[in-house]
C-alpha cells in the first residue's frame, strides 16, 4: 500500500493549542519541537505579508527548536520548545531590536532582558520580532515606521497597540504565545481587540 506523505507540522491543530497542551504533546511525542516551530513558520509565511505582525522572523528558529527538543526529552520546563513572538522593544543579546523606529535601524542588543534570560533557560523558541507602535507610543500599531499591523480576525480593523504585532501573531496562529510590554494598556487593549488572553 502507498501512503501519502503528510508533514506532521500540517497535522498540528494550532487553533486550539495552549502552552500546556503543546507541552503534553511534546512530552508524548505527538510532534517534535521542530515540527511545532515549522507549523508556525508555515503560517507566518502564509499570513504575515497581509497582517504585518512580524518585522523579522529569526533565521535560526529550527535550530533553536532542535536544542529545545533535548530539554523536552530531559523533562524540562513546560515552556521548553514553545514558539513565541517578541515585541520589538525586548532585548535579546546579539539580535536586532528597534522599537519599530528607523532611528534604531540596525541596533543590536548588547545583553538579554531579564525575561529573555529566564525564557532562554526554560528552552523557549523565539520566532522573531513583532511590530509595535514606534517606541510604544500609540494604541493601534498604526504608528510603526514599518507599516500597520492589521487585526487577523478582520484585516479592515486595527490590531490595537502598542503591542499589536505580538497580539496579532497569537490571534493569527503565527505564535503560540508572545511577549509585549504594557504601561497604559499596550497588551490589554490589543488582546481585547484580537480576542486573546
Amino acid at each position: 500500500r502507498r501512503f501519502s506523505a503528510v508533514h506532521p507540522s500540517n497535522m498540528i491543530n494550532l487553533k486550539n493549542l495552549t502552552i500546556q497542551k503543546a507541552h503534553d504533546a511534546l512530552v508524548r511525542g505527538d510532534f517534535t519541537a521542530r515540527e511545532l516551530a515549522q507549523a508556525y513558520l508555515d503560517v507566518i509565511a502564509q499570513k504575515n505579508g497581509d497582517i504585518n505582525a512580524y518585522l523579522e522572523v529569526y533565521g535560526d528558529v529550527l535550530a533553536q527548536a532542535d536544542a529545545a527538543q533535548k530539554l523536552v526529552k530531559k523533562g524540562g520546563s513546560v515552556l521548553a520548545g514553545i514558539p513565541i513572538a517578541l515585541k520589538d522593544n525586548i532585548l535579546i543579546e546579539g539580535r536586532r531590536v528597534g522599537s519599530a523606529s528607523k532611528i534604531l535601524e540596525g541596533y543590536v542588543a548588547p545583553y538579554d532582558a531579564t525575561a529573555i534570560a529566564k525564557l532562554k533557560e526554560a528552552g523557549v523558541v523565539f520566532l522573531g520580532r513583532a511590530n509595535m507602535d514606534e517606541f510604544a507610543m500609540g494604541g493601534s500599531t498604526e504608528n510603526s515606521a514599518y507599516g500597520v499591523t492589521k487585526n487577523p480576525l478582520d484585516p479592515s480593523r486595527v490590531a490595537g497597540g502598542s503591542s499589536g504585532g505580538s497580539i496579532a501573531a497569537v490571534a493569527g496562529d503565527m505564535a503560540l504565545a508572545a511577549l509585549g510590554s504594557d504601561t497604559g494598556g499596550s497588551v490589554r487593549q490589543p488582546a481585547s481587540f484580537c480576542g486573546v488572553v
